[in-house]
């Protein structure tokens, strides 16, 4: 684990995972907001490296924060980098962000208090980190879109990114993320709908801020939309019959909420739906092959 110096069971309440995977500027400035959280001393830390190819850049970044710990995984997804974080986690609660975000300083805190208050889950606000770049905006417009209501007024909702995400450890321990998910796109909706099935709640806590610092142009939004196609395709087939195709009202509500935003933004949003769509029916395909 990087040869970090001992935190003893119990002395830190809170595990943070972050999984990385070369990007050493945006895991930097990941780690300086987690090491300006409100509540830094209940903090345990662990990174896990996801085959960087520069491991000794990883270390050497983690070199400026001794008190968090490193750990490194073959290349394997954000699922397994996830679990294998939930594995080295010392705290009784475990939070879960991502190397390309900065949680606002009273990020852990806000997500901690939600729940030590009972909630089994919680789910945070994420927002894009920079406004300049409209892809990036249209692709967090899509992500939130997914973070539904269980019923209305109701702050237990269906879906939460991992970016922005807590529960008790026994949780994720006991409903692992899927690794068969081998890249990001579908594994966090097919973990909240087994959290949910399992009988637990999913909180918002919109105060849980996250800013999240996608570096994404036309062709990597292209690509990113349509591995998410494929990874929701997954996601229904493993769920089974039981998860209904989202409903043409959802569709109008995203593409509303992206016009709000600005003509540009309003036009990805839609253009990304081609891409999902095409990336769900290459994976059907693909799987009845």
């Amino acid at each position: 684990m990087g040869g970090v110096p001992r935190v003893e069971s119990g002395e830190r309440q809170t595990t943070i995972v972050i999984p990385t995977r070369d990007r050493l500027s945006a895991l930097a400035a990941c780690l300086e907001a987690i090491s300006r959280q409100t509540i830094a001393e209940e903090l345990d830390v662990v990174v896990v490296d996801d085959g960087s190819r520069d491991e000794a850049g990883v270390r050497a970044i983690l070199q400026g924060y001794p008190e968090f710990r490193l750990a490194r995984i073959a290349p394997a997804g954000p699922a397994a980098a996830r679990n294998a974080g939930a594995a080295a986690a010392r705290g009784r609660l475990i939070l879960f962000t991502d190397d390309d975000c900065r949680p606002a300083a009273d990020w852990a805190e806000r997500l901690t208090e939600a729940l030590g208050a009972g909630a089994d889950a919680v789910a945070g606000l994420t927002l894009n980190g920079d406004p300049r770049n409209r892809v990036a905006e249209a692709s967090q417009v899509i992500a939130n879109a997914l973070v539904m209501p269980v019923r209305e007024r109701s702050l237990d909702v269906l879906f939460a990114p991992s970016n922005n995400l807590g529960c008790r450890i026994e949780i994720v321990r006991s409903i692992p993320f899927d690794a068969s998910f081998a890249t990001p796109g579908g594994e966090d909706r097919d973990w909240c709908a087994q959290l949910l099935r399992a009988g637990y709640s999913l909180r918002l806590e919109s105060r849980a801020v996250v800013r999240h610092f996608q570096e994404l142009r036309l062709a990597s939004f292209w690509r990113q939309q349509l591995r998410y196609g494929r990874g929701a395709a997954r996601f229904r087939q493993r769920a089974g019959a039981g998860v209904p195709l989202e409903a043409p009202v959802f569709y109008a509500q995203l593409l509303r909420r992206a016009a709000r935003r600005g003509v540009r933004v309003g036009l990805l949003v839609a253009a990304a739906q081609l891409a999902t769509a095409a990336g769900f029916a290459l994976e059907t395909l693909r799987s009845t092959r």
